[in-house]
């Protein structure tokens, strides 16, 4: 079976988008990265949003003020298996918290390599558009996520504390 692939979203995969989200939101977690989080009863609309925020129009969201493509991890059978969101600079808070690449694997998927997947064809992406190093952030007691990224190469920069949580920032030269 081939490998699942990055694609940018599509209204084509409407029914597999709230599958997704229904085994994640099943869990009471929070959805990562932020734009599982849109609104999706417009679904087209919720395509036109994404597009939009890539172009650097209409951001929803007050943390990510920069152009930002998003990306599905689909395998052979079009089933969302995770999605990866690439911040094409970095501003201010992004800097600190959030980084280059945020992504998650939905639950029922998880530890089958998918985030160091996602997480690897992300960085492809982000070799296209010449960003260089990627900054990619997490929560330190997320071991799963710190995983995918020493995987792809990230070297910790630096611990801290935020609202109560201790984070990590790594660096990924590519």
């Amino acid at each position: 079976m081939p490998n699942p692939k990055l694609i940018s979203p599509t209204s084509d995969l409407e029914e597999e988008y709230r599958i997704m989200l229904k085994d994640w939101e099943s869990t009471g977690e929070q959805l990562v990265p932020f734009v599982l989080r849109y609104k999706h009863d417009d679904f087209p609309g919720l395509i036109q949003q994404l597009e939009n925020e890539q172009k650097g129009i209409g951001f929803q969201h007050k943390h990510v003020m920069v152009p930002h493509s998003t990306y599905w991890l689909v395998n052979q059978e079009n089933n969302i298996l995770g999605v990866s969101n690439l911040r094409h600079e970095l501003n201010e808070n992004l800097r600190k918290v959030g980084g280059h690449i945020g992504y998650g694997i939905t639950p029922s998927q998880r530890r089958k390599g998918y985030a160091t997947l996602i997480l690897k064809l992300s960085l492809v992406e982000a070799k296209k558009m010449a960003i260089g190093d990627v900054l990619v952030t997490c929560h330190k007691d997320n071991i799963g996520s710190a995983k995918s990224i020493t995987n792809n190469g990230g070297i910790l920069e630096e611990e801290f504390e935020l609202e109560g949580r201790a984070m990590q920032n790594y660096w990924i030269r590519i």
